[in-house]
């Protein structure tokens, strides 16, 4: 008898070991992944230390959109992993001076960004970057401390891992969807179909 409760006990142990693995694994490969952020570059928005769960799934089913943050393979070395907030979207031009970021659309209108979620300012150099086709245009909310798309250029679309869905770590520090800017209150004003740069 005592037997025979041993061997039940192993054979629900495999079966549990074997339905984790058949619902874990692919919800770890291809819906949602955790990460540990590390470096001050998202600063004050996220900082060192912090656990978040990642959504794959998502850019499947709609378009990336400007202000989210992603987490993306660092272009000049995909084994490393980046999160930066997403500035330019596809066949978009950005605009960049010490204190302003625009962006001028396909159909040739601009737009300057309210970046007013931003606490640490300072663009560096002026500078405009066009987007090709699946090219995304990316940068830190820290911005003096921030290596992004100003230095390395623009992020391949397939490069991109997903968007932050949630903070998990610290405890104080818990929220769905943290860094979230809706994209329409970053547009500060609309001017013609002429950019002032």
């Amino acid at each position: 008898m005592p037997e025979e409760r041993k061997e039940n006990f192993f054979v629900e142990l495999l079966k549990f070991i074997v339905i984790a693995l058949v619902v874990v694994v692919p919800i770890r490969l291809w819906v949602a992944q955790p990460f540990i952020v590390s470096g001050a570059s998202m600063e004050p928005t996220f900082h060192t230390g912090q656990y978040l769960i990642i959504d794959e799934l998502s850019y499947h089913f709609h378009p990336v959109t400007r202000g989210d943050v992603v987490i993306f393979r660092y272009p000049r070395n995909p084994s490393e992993f980046f999160i930066k907030r997403v500035i330019g979207l596809p066949g978009e031009t950005v605009h960049i001076t010490s204190d302003s970021v625009s962006i001028t659309h396909p159909d040739g209108s601009t737009e300057v960004l309210d970046e007013s979620y931003l606490t640490n300012r300072g663009n560096g150099a002026d500078q405009t970057v066009a987007l090709g086709p699946d090219q995304y245009f990316v940068m830190g909310d820290n911005r003096p401390d921030s290596s992004d798309s100003r230095f390395w250029g623009p992020v391949p679309a397939s490069n991109l891992i997903g968007h932050v869905a949630l903070r998990l770590l610290p405890f104080s520090a818990i929220s769905l969807w943290p860094g979230s800017v809706d994209s329409t209150t970053l547009v500060a004003a609309s001017s013609s179909s002429t950019t002032p740069y």
